[in-house]
Protein backbone atom coordinates (compact mmCIF):
# COMPACT_ATOMS: atom_id res chain seq x y z
CA UNK A 1 0.00 0.00 0.00
CA UNK A 2 1.20 3.52 -0.61
CA UNK A 3 2.69 5.37 2.49
CA UNK A 4 1.87 9.01 3.42
CA UNK A 5 5.24 10.03 2.33
CA UNK A 6 5.02 8.63 -0.62
CA UNK A 7 1.73 9.89 -1.96
CA UNK A 8 2.94 13.48 -0.49
CA UNK A 9 6.19 13.14 -2.92
CA UNK A 10 3.77 12.37 -5.60
CA UNK A 11 1.66 15.56 -4.77
CA UNK A 12 4.69 17.15 -5.57
CA UNK A 13 3.30 16.93 -9.50
CA UNK A 14 0.12 19.11 -8.63
CA UNK A 15 0.93 22.42 -10.13
CA UNK A 16 -1.02 25.52 -8.61
CA UNK A 17 -1.83 27.19 -12.16
CA UNK A 18 -1.98 30.98 -11.12
CA UNK A 19 1.06 30.72 -8.74
CA UNK A 20 3.41 28.92 -10.73
CA UNK A 21 4.84 25.99 -8.07
CA UNK A 22 3.86 22.77 -7.12
CA UNK A 23 1.30 22.34 -3.82
CA UNK A 24 3.96 20.77 -1.54
CA UNK A 25 6.64 23.48 -2.52
CA UNK A 26 4.00 25.90 -1.45
CA UNK A 27 3.37 24.62 1.75
CA UNK A 28 -0.52 23.96 0.82
CA UNK A 29 -0.29 20.30 1.68
CA UNK A 30 -0.80 20.61 5.64
CA UNK A 31 -1.52 16.82 6.49
CA UNK A 32 -1.26 13.41 4.08
CA UNK A 33 -2.66 10.40 6.59
CA UNK A 34 -2.92 7.29 4.83
CA UNK A 35 -5.57 4.56 7.32
CA UNK A 36 -6.42 1.27 5.20
CA UNK A 37 -7.48 2.24 1.43
CA UNK A 38 -8.67 5.80 2.38
CA UNK A 39 -5.53 8.98 1.91
CA UNK A 40 -7.25 11.52 3.79
CA UNK A 41 -5.37 15.10 2.71
CA UNK A 42 -5.81 18.70 4.56
CA UNK A 43 -5.11 21.11 2.31
CA UNK A 44 -4.68 25.28 3.29
CA UNK A 45 -7.27 26.55 0.74
CA UNK A 46 -10.07 29.14 1.63
CA UNK A 47 -11.47 30.17 -1.61
CA UNK A 48 -14.65 27.61 -1.77
CA UNK A 49 -16.30 27.05 -4.93
CA UNK A 50 -12.76 29.55 -6.75
CA UNK A 51 -12.85 27.66 -10.03
CA UNK A 52 -9.22 26.81 -10.24
CA UNK A 53 -8.74 25.55 -6.42
CA UNK A 54 -11.55 22.79 -7.95
CA UNK A 55 -9.50 22.05 -10.51
CA UNK A 56 -6.34 21.81 -7.87
CA UNK A 57 -8.39 19.16 -5.89
CA UNK A 58 -9.73 17.39 -8.99
CA UNK A 59 -6.20 16.77 -9.81
CA UNK A 60 -5.65 15.92 -6.27
CA UNK A 61 -8.17 13.08 -6.23
CA UNK A 62 -6.55 11.42 -9.59
CA UNK A 63 -3.04 11.03 -7.79
CA UNK A 64 -5.04 9.67 -4.83
CA UNK A 65 -7.18 7.04 -7.06
CA UNK A 66 -3.88 6.90 -9.19
CA UNK A 67 -1.71 5.30 -6.21
CA UNK A 68 -4.57 2.98 -5.56
CA UNK A 69 -6.44 5.06 -2.96
CA UNK A 70 -9.77 6.73 -1.94
CA UNK A 71 -9.41 10.20 -1.43
CA UNK A 72 -10.96 12.40 1.49
CA UNK A 73 -9.70 16.09 0.84
CA UNK A 74 -10.52 19.05 3.73
CA UNK A 75 -9.80 22.24 3.45
CA UNK A 76 -8.29 24.28 6.48
CA UNK A 77 -6.44 27.05 7.49
CA UNK A 78 -5.74 29.35 10.45
CA UNK A 79 -3.74 31.77 12.11
CA UNK A 80 -0.53 29.07 11.67
CA UNK A 81 -1.31 30.24 7.93
CA UNK A 82 -1.38 33.89 8.51
CA UNK A 83 -5.39 34.42 8.67
CA UNK A 84 -6.97 36.68 11.06
CA UNK A 85 -9.35 34.39 13.26
CA UNK A 86 -9.91 36.64 16.26
CA UNK A 87 -12.35 39.74 13.90
CA UNK A 88 -15.46 37.85 12.54
CA UNK A 89 -13.57 34.72 13.15
CA UNK A 90 -16.75 32.17 11.13
CA UNK A 91 -15.95 34.77 8.02
CA UNK A 92 -13.24 33.20 5.89
CA UNK A 93 -12.89 35.98 3.06
CA UNK A 94 -14.13 39.59 4.01
CA UNK A 95 -14.01 40.93 -0.07
CA UNK A 96 -14.28 44.87 -0.03
CA UNK A 97 -15.93 46.07 -3.70
CA UNK A 98 -14.31 49.70 -3.86
CA UNK A 99 -14.79 52.63 -5.99
CA UNK A 100 -13.26 56.49 -6.10
CA UNK A 101 -16.32 58.35 -6.98
CA UNK A 102 -20.29 57.29 -7.03
CA UNK A 103 -22.33 56.52 -9.81
CA UNK A 104 -20.31 54.15 -11.69
CA UNK A 105 -22.30 50.85 -10.60
CA UNK A 106 -20.47 49.97 -7.22
CA UNK A 107 -23.97 48.67 -5.22
CA UNK A 108 -24.73 46.81 -8.61
CA UNK A 109 -21.16 44.84 -8.33
CA UNK A 110 -21.24 44.03 -5.22
CA UNK A 111 -24.95 43.01 -4.80
CA UNK A 112 -24.39 40.60 -8.14
CA UNK A 113 -21.15 39.02 -6.92
CA UNK A 114 -22.50 38.27 -3.49
CA UNK A 115 -25.33 36.54 -4.95
CA UNK A 116 -23.48 35.07 -8.10
CA UNK A 117 -21.14 33.01 -5.35
CA UNK A 118 -24.25 32.44 -3.27
CA UNK A 119 -25.45 30.42 -6.69
CA UNK A 120 -22.03 28.95 -6.99
CA UNK A 121 -22.85 27.22 -3.80
CA UNK A 122 -20.75 29.57 -1.26
CA UNK A 123 -21.79 30.82 2.06
CA UNK A 124 -22.27 34.32 1.69
CA UNK A 125 -23.34 37.79 3.44
CA UNK A 126 -22.77 41.38 1.71
CA UNK A 127 -22.52 44.37 4.42
CA UNK A 128 -23.80 47.41 3.44
CA UNK A 129 -21.01 49.95 4.28
CA UNK A 130 -21.83 52.52 1.95
CA UNK A 131 -24.37 54.26 4.77
CA UNK A 132 -25.41 57.67 2.68
CA UNK A 133 -26.49 55.73 0.09
CA UNK A 134 -27.94 52.11 1.46
CA UNK A 135 -28.76 50.54 -2.26
CA UNK A 136 -27.86 47.16 -1.38
CA UNK A 137 -31.52 46.12 -0.16
CA UNK A 138 -32.49 46.77 -3.19
CA UNK A 139 -31.21 44.82 -5.32
CA UNK A 140 -31.20 42.04 -2.66
CA UNK A 141 -34.41 42.76 -0.92
CA UNK A 142 -34.74 40.51 2.60
CA UNK A 143 -37.55 38.56 3.68
CA UNK A 144 -38.01 39.82 6.74
CA UNK A 145 -36.30 42.88 8.97
CA UNK A 146 -33.03 42.07 11.54
CA UNK A 147 -33.04 39.60 14.51
CA UNK A 148 -31.96 40.30 17.30
CA UNK A 149 -30.34 38.04 19.90
CA UNK A 150 -30.39 37.68 23.86
CA UNK A 151 -27.45 39.60 23.99
CA UNK A 152 -28.68 41.98 21.83
CA UNK A 153 -26.45 40.71 18.57
CA UNK A 154 -27.71 41.58 15.41
CA UNK A 155 -28.96 38.53 13.35
CA UNK A 156 -29.00 39.95 9.26
CA UNK A 157 -31.99 38.68 7.59
CA UNK A 158 -31.40 36.82 4.30
CA UNK A 159 -32.19 37.45 0.29
CA UNK A 160 -32.56 33.98 -1.38
CA UNK A 161 -29.56 32.55 0.72
CA UNK A 162 -27.42 35.88 1.03
CA UNK A 163 -27.58 37.56 4.54
CA UNK A 164 -27.55 41.36 4.10
CA UNK A 165 -26.82 43.48 6.80
CA UNK A 166 -27.76 47.38 5.42
CA UNK A 167 -28.14 51.01 7.58
CA UNK A 168 -31.51 51.35 5.29
CA UNK A 169 -32.62 48.51 7.86
CA UNK A 170 -32.20 51.56 10.34
CA UNK A 171 -33.55 53.93 8.47
CA UNK A 172 -37.55 55.60 8.18
CA UNK A 173 -39.22 54.60 5.26
CA UNK A 174 -39.44 56.76 1.96
CA UNK A 175 -37.36 59.69 0.99
CA UNK A 176 -35.41 60.61 4.48
CA UNK A 177 -31.90 61.66 3.65
CA UNK A 178 -29.49 59.47 6.01
CA UNK A 179 -27.89 62.30 7.80
CA UNK A 180 -24.83 60.66 9.82
CA UNK A 181 -21.42 62.91 10.82
CA UNK A 182 -18.41 60.89 10.34
CA UNK A 183 -17.88 59.91 14.26
CA UNK A 184 -21.34 58.55 13.57
CA UNK A 185 -20.80 56.41 10.72
CA UNK A 186 -18.12 55.18 12.44
CA UNK A 187 -19.75 53.72 14.87
CA UNK A 188 -22.77 52.39 12.87
CA UNK A 189 -19.64 50.29 10.82
CA UNK A 190 -18.39 49.36 14.12
CA UNK A 191 -21.53 47.88 15.43
CA UNK A 192 -21.97 46.08 12.47
CA UNK A 193 -18.43 44.53 12.35
CA UNK A 194 -18.57 43.66 16.33
CA UNK A 195 -22.38 43.30 16.69
CA UNK A 196 -23.45 41.08 13.98
CA UNK A 197 -23.81 36.80 13.90
CA UNK A 198 -23.22 36.45 10.86
CA UNK A 199 -22.62 32.86 11.22
CA UNK A 200 -20.03 30.85 9.15
CA UNK A 201 -19.61 32.38 5.88
CA UNK A 202 -17.25 32.07 3.03
CA UNK A 203 -16.94 35.10 1.80
CA UNK A 204 -18.51 38.94 2.97
CA UNK A 205 -18.73 41.22 0.40
CA UNK A 206 -18.20 44.91 2.02
CA UNK A 207 -20.09 47.57 -0.31
CA UNK A 208 -17.37 50.18 0.84
CA UNK A 209 -18.59 54.01 0.59
CA UNK A 210 -17.64 55.82 -2.48
CA UNK A 211 -14.36 57.51 -2.26
CA UNK A 212 -11.60 57.54 -0.38
CA UNK A 213 -12.87 59.16 3.32
CA UNK A 214 -12.42 58.13 6.75
CA UNK A 215 -15.12 55.25 6.48
CA UNK A 216 -13.37 52.82 3.72
CA UNK A 217 -10.04 53.80 5.70
CA UNK A 218 -11.49 52.36 9.10
CA UNK A 219 -13.15 49.66 7.49
CA UNK A 220 -9.45 48.72 6.06
CA UNK A 221 -7.76 49.01 8.84
CA UNK A 222 -10.28 47.17 11.21
CA UNK A 223 -11.58 44.48 8.77
CA UNK A 224 -9.13 41.20 7.96
CA UNK A 225 -9.45 42.26 3.91
CA UNK A 226 -8.93 39.46 1.43
CA UNK A 227 -8.92 41.66 -1.23
CA UNK A 228 -10.30 44.55 -3.24
CA UNK A 229 -12.59 44.37 -6.21
CA UNK A 230 -12.49 48.07 -7.64
CA UNK A 231 -15.53 49.30 -9.80
CA UNK A 232 -14.69 52.07 -12.31
CA UNK A 233 -16.33 53.23 -15.68
CA UNK A 234 -13.79 53.81 -19.01
CA UNK A 235 -14.95 57.76 -18.24
CA UNK A 236 -11.25 59.91 -17.44
CA UNK A 237 -12.06 61.24 -14.45
CA UNK A 238 -13.89 57.75 -12.85
CA UNK A 239 -10.63 56.18 -14.12
CA UNK A 240 -8.38 58.86 -12.22
CA UNK A 241 -10.67 58.63 -8.54
CA UNK A 242 -10.19 54.57 -8.99
CA UNK A 243 -6.27 55.35 -9.36
CA UNK A 244 -6.61 57.19 -5.96
CA UNK A 245 -8.26 53.91 -4.25
CA UNK A 246 -5.72 51.52 -5.50
CA UNK A 247 -3.01 54.00 -3.77
CA UNK A 248 -4.99 54.06 -0.41
CA UNK A 249 -5.49 50.08 -0.54
CA UNK A 250 -1.53 49.71 -1.43
CA UNK A 251 -0.85 51.95 1.76
CA UNK A 252 -2.69 49.59 3.50
CA UNK A 253 -1.52 46.43 2.69
CA UNK A 254 -5.30 45.11 1.14
CA UNK A 255 -4.49 43.28 -1.85
CA UNK A 256 -6.11 44.66 -4.75
CA UNK A 257 -8.25 41.36 -6.77
CA UNK A 258 -8.80 43.25 -9.96
CA UNK A 259 -10.93 46.00 -11.84
CA UNK A 260 -14.41 46.07 -13.12
CA UNK A 261 -15.54 48.26 -15.79
CA UNK A 262 -18.67 48.83 -15.77
CA UNK A 263 -20.73 50.92 -18.22
CA UNK A 264 -17.92 49.57 -20.87
CA UNK A 265 -19.73 49.67 -23.76
CA UNK A 266 -23.39 49.44 -25.64
CA UNK A 267 -24.14 46.70 -27.61
CA UNK A 268 -27.21 47.66 -29.85
CA UNK A 269 -29.92 44.64 -30.39
CA UNK A 270 -31.16 46.04 -33.49
CA UNK A 271 -28.40 47.25 -35.54
CA UNK A 272 -25.65 44.90 -34.03
CA UNK A 273 -23.04 47.39 -33.59
CA UNK A 274 -21.39 48.15 -30.23
CA UNK A 275 -20.94 51.72 -29.18
CA UNK A 276 -18.24 52.71 -26.58
CA UNK A 277 -20.48 55.73 -24.91
CA UNK A 278 -17.99 56.47 -22.04
CA UNK A 279 -14.96 55.41 -23.75
CA UNK A 280 -13.00 52.29 -23.64
CA UNK A 281 -9.27 51.46 -22.05
CA UNK A 282 -9.68 52.52 -18.52
CA UNK A 283 -9.88 49.75 -17.03
CA UNK A 284 -6.50 48.28 -18.89
CA UNK A 285 -4.82 51.21 -18.44
CA UNK A 286 -5.02 50.64 -14.57
CA UNK A 287 -4.06 47.09 -15.28
CA UNK A 288 -0.82 47.97 -16.89
CA UNK A 289 0.20 50.75 -14.36
CA UNK A 290 -0.81 48.90 -11.27
CA UNK A 291 -0.33 44.96 -12.30
CA UNK A 292 -3.80 43.90 -11.49
CA UNK A 293 -6.12 42.24 -13.77
CA UNK A 294 -9.27 43.42 -15.38
CA UNK A 295 -11.86 41.07 -13.51
CA UNK A 296 -14.48 41.72 -15.58
CA UNK A 297 -16.15 44.75 -18.75
CA UNK A 298 -19.81 44.94 -18.31
CA UNK A 299 -21.52 46.71 -20.93
CA UNK A 300 -23.95 48.81 -20.71
CA UNK A 301 -27.61 47.03 -20.33
CA UNK A 302 -30.94 48.69 -19.16
CA UNK A 303 -31.41 45.04 -16.75
CA UNK A 304 -28.39 47.33 -14.42
CA UNK A 305 -31.25 49.73 -13.93
CA UNK A 306 -33.85 47.74 -13.24
CA UNK A 307 -32.43 45.15 -10.36
CA UNK A 308 -35.26 46.15 -7.64
CA UNK A 309 -36.75 42.30 -7.84
CA UNK A 310 -33.51 40.83 -7.94
CA UNK A 311 -29.66 41.26 -9.18
CA UNK A 312 -29.74 40.64 -12.93
CA UNK A 313 -27.13 37.75 -12.34
CA UNK A 314 -30.29 35.53 -11.30
CA UNK A 315 -32.30 36.71 -14.27
CA UNK A 316 -31.59 33.46 -16.78
CA UNK A 317 -33.19 35.65 -19.45
CA UNK A 318 -30.87 38.65 -19.32
CA UNK A 319 -27.56 39.10 -22.01
CA UNK A 320 -25.04 39.98 -19.32
CA UNK A 321 -25.97 36.98 -17.18
CA UNK A 322 -22.66 34.86 -18.67
CA UNK A 323 -20.75 38.07 -18.00
CA UNK A 324 -21.51 38.43 -14.68
CA UNK A 325 -20.70 34.61 -13.96
CA UNK A 326 -17.35 34.84 -15.32
CA UNK A 327 -16.83 38.26 -13.20
CA UNK A 328 -17.88 35.83 -10.10
CA UNK A 329 -15.35 32.67 -10.86
CA UNK A 330 -12.33 35.28 -12.00
CA UNK A 331 -13.11 36.79 -8.34
CA UNK A 332 -13.23 34.00 -6.43
CA UNK A 333 -10.12 32.41 -8.14
CA UNK A 334 -7.76 35.71 -7.49
CA UNK A 335 -9.29 35.22 -3.83
CA UNK A 336 -7.66 31.70 -3.96
CA UNK A 337 -4.44 32.93 -5.38
CA UNK A 338 -3.51 35.45 -3.18
CA UNK A 339 -5.05 33.28 -0.38
CA UNK A 340 -2.95 30.09 -1.46
CA UNK A 341 0.39 33.04 -1.76
CA UNK A 342 -0.25 34.47 1.31
CA UNK A 343 0.22 30.67 3.07
CA UNK A 344 3.66 30.06 0.52
CA UNK A 345 4.83 33.01 2.33
CA UNK A 346 3.98 32.39 6.00
CA UNK A 347 5.24 29.00 5.26
CA UNK A 348 8.65 30.21 4.02
CA UNK A 349 8.95 33.19 7.02
CA UNK A 350 8.41 30.11 9.69
CA UNK A 351 11.02 28.13 7.91
CA UNK A 352 8.42 25.09 7.82
CA UNK A 353 9.99 21.84 7.07
CA UNK A 354 7.96 19.80 4.94
CA UNK A 355 7.21 16.56 7.97
CA UNK A 356 8.39 13.32 7.53
CA UNK A 357 4.81 11.78 7.65
CA UNK A 358 4.34 8.23 8.96
CA UNK A 359 1.01 6.08 8.24
CA UNK A 360 -1.65 6.80 10.54
CA UNK A 361 -3.16 3.32 12.64
CA UNK A 362 -5.73 1.35 10.46
CA UNK A 363 -8.89 2.51 11.73
CA UNK A 364 -7.56 5.73 12.47
CA UNK A 365 -10.11 8.90 11.44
Amino acid sequence: MTTAPELRARLADVEDPLNDDDIVSMGLVNDVTVSEDTARVSLAFNAPYSPAEIEIGNEIRDVVEGAGLDPDLRANVDDDHGFDDEILPGVKNVVAVASGKGGVGKTTVAANLAAGLNDRGARVGILDADVHGPNVPRILPTENEPGVTPDGDIVPPASDGVRVMSTDHMMPDGDEPAVMRGPMVNNVMMKFINEVQWGRLDYLVVDLPPGTGDASLNLLQTLPVAGVVVVTTPQEMAVADARKGLKLFAEHDAPVLGVVENMAAYHCPNCEDTHEVFGSGGAAEISDDYDVPVLAELPVHPDFGSEAGGPTIRDEDSAVQDDLFDFVDETADRVGEINRRKVAEHVAERGDDVPEEADAPTGSP
